[in-house]
């Protein structure tokens, strides 16, 4: 079934994990899928795969808290493959792992770049085409930690508490021009920047996926597609009447 079938895409961060999986469903459902990313190789991997199996995507490098080069890049896009009627905002970083007295400036600003300023600066130029195609759907791929706390990463932690908000100030401020906006969020997902984190902590990363698992009353981490499925579900016509809300994907992790 063709769910966002004449809907055209841009997955930041589209490359891998999370992005990877949410670009490869969305243009198996149908949409035009623009992918784009700073891993290069990566990103026309996942364009050979679409293609590969009748879909239709290509690449772009974007670093998404460059402001210049998200408006080239939309721009481009809408030339390649008409307005754009989707965006999922998932370019994200982790950053320092320290307790908030030892972060410096720089990473702290580092990750609000990236996972802040980048959804803003992706948000702020996808609207003007979302306004012409008549709506849209926006997904801010935020997290667990954008809903309840932990003692770690703070500057992630805070941008995606960011996100959240940004979701529902954004939903409000274009209900009229037809643009939904959401932002969905993940418990533990089994990606590289999982098994790098627990890298950074210290961890073997099997024995740190167990006790990650161990948090989940569903008794595992997740799975990039889990997450992919959520974001082709508020990419479609199917959720329709679904703005401003924050569609959590997390085993059960935040029920506790």
């Amino acid at each position: 079934m063709k769910r966002v079938e004449d809907k055209v895409a841009v997955v930041t961060g589209g490359a891998v994990g999370l992005g990877r999986s949410c670009s490869l469903l969305l243009a198996s459902e149908g949409a035009r899928v623009a992918v784009v990313d700073i891993q290069d190789d990566a990103g026309q991997t996942v364009v050979e795969e679409i293609e590969a199996d009748g879909g239709e995507a290509r690449y772009w490098h974007l670093d998404v808290g460059s402001e210049e080069e998200v408006e080239r890049v939309f721009g481009e896009v809408v030339d390649a493959f008409g307005e754009i009627t989707v965006l999922v905002n998932n370019a994200g970083i982790s950053g320092a792992n320290k307790p908030t007295h030892e972060i410096t400036e720089e990473e702290w600003d580092e990750v609000q770049r990236v996972n802040v300023k980048g959804l803003f600066f992706c948000t702020k130029h996808v609207v003007p085409s979302m306004q012409r195609a008549g709506g849209g759907s926006i997904i801010n791929l935020s997290s667990i930690y954008g809903l309840v706390g932990a003692p770690d990463v703070p500057p992630y932690h805070a941008s995606k508490g960011a996100a959240t908000l940004m979701s529902k100030t954004d939903a409000l401020l274009y209900a009229e021009d037809g643009i939904r906006v959401n932002s969905v969020h993940p418990g533990f997902i089994w990606t590289s920047m999982v098994e790098n984190h627990l890298k950074r902590s210290g961890q073997d990363p099997e024995e740190g996926k167990k006790d990650l698992a161990a948090l989940h009353p569903i008794g595992r981490v997740g799975e990039p597609d889990d997450i992919g499925y959520g974001v082709v579900y508020l990419a479609s016509d199917e959720s329709k009447f679904v703005t401003g809300s924050e569609l959590v994907i997390d085993g059960g992790y935040t029920a506790k």
